[in-house]
């Protein structure tokens, strides 16, 4: 059983919309404060607003870097990072170079992520994969050059992609990093049920904008402990049923399609969805 002061020591409170201002992020430090989350997770441009908010409090501020897309020139990133870290950031989520890390260009991937490593010292560094655009090759792939890299937490996602955080990734990453790297899982994590599902897979940080409904939930669990985080149908759950042919590349569409037609519940639950 996990405790609530635990529970919330886990939660990056999440803020990153285009549209929110210093108002939304005021709002946002507040309730980390309140509530007790490890940090709150925000776009570069608000770094020095909030670390000047969060100022001799226990929440650190952890800063995005060439988000959402990971597309930015290396040196671009690496700069974004240091300034952040110069702001007050004590924790930088980068977005990885997903399309060459599909490409196999794995020397230019570990380099892109090494730099920012180097330029955010002494906060860390977590790499988000965008799990949703990557095969499992790939996502334990991405995973094994972010350690290699010097990151210490590997994340699962930006929230803008074609789906967020599931289970069967959070597993598999942290079945590839081992005990001693940091995986946070990030996007699409709505409440207590989803996020303990993926502590339980072996996310030991969670990004949300929902900490508060999450934290509010955790009063449900002692009614029913581990029963309920069964799927009523276990497809809901699976990566296979978040793509289509216009979210993701058409290699991942057929990847998971292909998954698809071999699964044990094809017959018994495929009715509801094709």
């Amino acid at each position: 059983m996990i405790t609530r002061k635990e529970l919330a020591k886990m939660i990056d409170h999440t803020e990153l919309k285009a549209s929110s201002g210093k108002k939304k992020i005021k709002k946002l430090c507040e309730d980390a404060v309140n509530f007790g989350f490890y940090s709150v997770c925000i776009n570069s441009c608000h770094t020095k607003f909030a670390s000047d908010i969060l100022k001799n409090t226990n929440v650190e501020v952890c800063v995005v870097a060439g988000f959402p897309l990971g597309a930015n020139k290396t040196e671009v990133k690496a700069a974004e990072a240091k300034k952040a870290v110069e702001d007050g950031a004590g924790e930088i989520d980068m977005v990885i170079n997903n399309g060459l890390l599909r490409e196999g260009d794995y020397e230019y991937v570990e380099r892109d992520i090494r730099k920012v490593v180097e330029a955010s010292y002494p906060a860390h560094v977590k790499v988000i994969l965008e799990n949703c655009y990557l095969t499992n090759e790939q996502i334990v792939k991405g995973c094994e050059i972010s350690v290699s890299a010097g990151a210490k937490f590997v994340k699962t996602s930006t929230g803008f992609g074609a789906f967020g955080a599931l289970p069967e990734h959070v597993k598999l990453m942290r079945e590839t990093v081992g005990a001693n790297i940091g995986v946070k899982a990030a996007g699409g994590i709505k409440n207590f049920k989803d996020t303990w599902r993926l502590i339980k897979a072996g996310a030991n940080r969670i990004g949300a904008s929902a900490g508060v409904s999450i934290l509010e939930g955790l009063s449900l669990y002692k009614y029913a402990e581990d029963a309920w985080l069964e799927p009523e149908i276990p497809c809901h759950i699976c990566p296979a049923r978040h793509v289509s042919i216009t979210s993701v590349p058409k290699s991942i569409f057929k990847y998971y399609k292909k998954r698809c037609s071999n699964c044990k519940y094809k017959n018994k639950y495929n009715k509801f969805y094709e």
